[in-house]
C-alpha cells in the first residue's frame, strides 16, 4: 500500500466538525469501533460495522471519513468490486475531501488488482489505466530530488530547535509530500504494465487467427497492435507478423512497403531481413 493507514491519521476524523452527527451518535461510535478493528486487521468486522451507516452519515461530518474506511476495509479484505464503489462515491459525493488523493490512487489499484489475465476481457485493465493517468493529471508532483533536500533541511533545523512548530509542519508536510511522489511514481509503473497487458492480449489473438490460416483477420490485429501501442515491446513483432501475413496473402506489393517501413523503423535488422526482402522482390518482380 502506497498509503498507509497510519499515515492517514485516522484517529482524527477528516473534518474539524465532531458535532451535529445524528441524535443518538450512532456514526461517531460506529465508526470509533471499525477504526478499532480496522487497526487490529480486522477488515471484515471493520466494514459489517460501517455498512448501516454509510447513508445515514450522509451530510455530516464523518460522510468522507465513512466512505474511506470503508474502502480501505473493502480492499484489505480484497474486495475490490465494493472497492470501487465507495472510492467512486467518496470523490463524487465530497470532492472537497482531504481523503480525494489517496481514494483516486486507491480506486485506479482497485480496478489493477480485478485487471485480468492477459488472455481475457480487459474493463477494468482500461479503467485502471483511466483512473492512474486522472491521478498523475490531477496530482502532478515536484522532483523527488528538491523535496527530499527540502526535508532534509527542516529535519537539520529541528535538531537545532525541536519544539519549534513550523518546522514540525514543514517538516511534516514534506514527508507527505514524499509519499506521495512515491505513488506517483508507481502509477507511471503501472500504466506501463496494463498497457502491456493490453498489447499481449491483442498480439496473442493475431497469433491465433496465424494458427487458424485466417490471415487477413491476423493483420488487422497486428495492425491494431503498431498504432494503437508503439511504446510496447509488442511493436517489433507485430510489424514481422505483418510482414509475414502480407506474405502468406501474396500481397507482395502491400508487403515490400511493410519491410521498407518495418527497416526504417529498426534498420539494424536489415541483414536478419535480407532473406524475406529477397523473397518480397523476386515475387514482386514476377508479378
Amino acid at each position: 500500500m502506497i498509503f498507509p493507514v497510519s499515515a492517514l491519521l485516522f484517529s482524527a476524523c477528516s473534518s474539524s466538525k465532531v458535532s451535529s452527527l445524528d441524535s443518538s451518535g450512532s456514526v461517531e461510535s460506529r465508526y470509533g469501533k471499525a477504526l478499532g478493528y480496522y487497526n487490529k486487521e480486522d477488515f471484515e468486522d471493520a466494514a459489517l460495522e460501517l455498512e448501516p451507516v454509510m447513508f445515514s452519515s450522509r451530510a455530516t461530518a464523518f460522510e468522507d471519513d465513512v466512505l474511506f474506511l470503508l474502502g480501505q476495509s473493502y480492499y484489505k479484505s480484497e474486495q475490490y468490486l465494493l472497492a470501487v464503489d465507495m472510492y467512486s462515491r467518496l470523490l463524487q459525493q465530497v470532492p472537497s475531501s482531504p481523503f480525494a488523493r489517496q481514494a483516486q490512487f486507491q480506486l485506479a489499484m482497485s480496478h489493477e488488482q480485478l485487471s485480468s489475465h492477459f488472455e481475457l476481457d480487459h474493463e477494468h485493465t482500461l479503467k485502471a489505466i483511466q483512473q492512474f493517468a486522472l491521478y498523475l493529471e490531477a496530482y502532478p508532483g515536484r522532483d523527488s530530488s528538491q523535496i527530499s533536500a527540502d526535508a532534509d533541511m527542516y529535519r537539520e533545523l529541528l535538531k537545532v530547535n525541536p519544539s519549534n512548530e513550523s518546522y514540525k509542519e514543514r517538516y511534516a508536510n514534506f514527508q507527505a509530500e514524499l509519499e506521495s511522489v512515491q505513488s506517483q511514481g508507481y502509477a507511471e509503473k503501472a500504466i506501463v504494465k496494463l498497457r502491456e497487458k493490453l498489447t499481449k492480449n491483442t498480439y496473442f489473438i493475431a497469433r491465433q487467427y496465424i494458427q487458424l490460416k485466417k490471415y487477413k483477420a491476423a493483420g488487422v490485429y497486428f495492425d491494431v497492435v503498431i498504432k494503437r501501442y508503439p511504446d510496447t515491446i509488442y511493436f517489433e513483432q507485430a510489424w514481422k507478423g505483418r510482414i509475414d501475413v502480407m506474405i502468406e496473402r501474396k500481397k507482395w506489393f502491400d508487403a515490400r512497403q511493410a519491410v521498407d517501413q518495418y527497416l526504417q523503423l529498426f534498420p539494424d535488422k536489415s541483414a536478419e531481413m535480407q532473406d524475406t526482402r529477397d523473397q518480397i522482390m523476386k515475387n514482386f518482380s514476377n508479378a
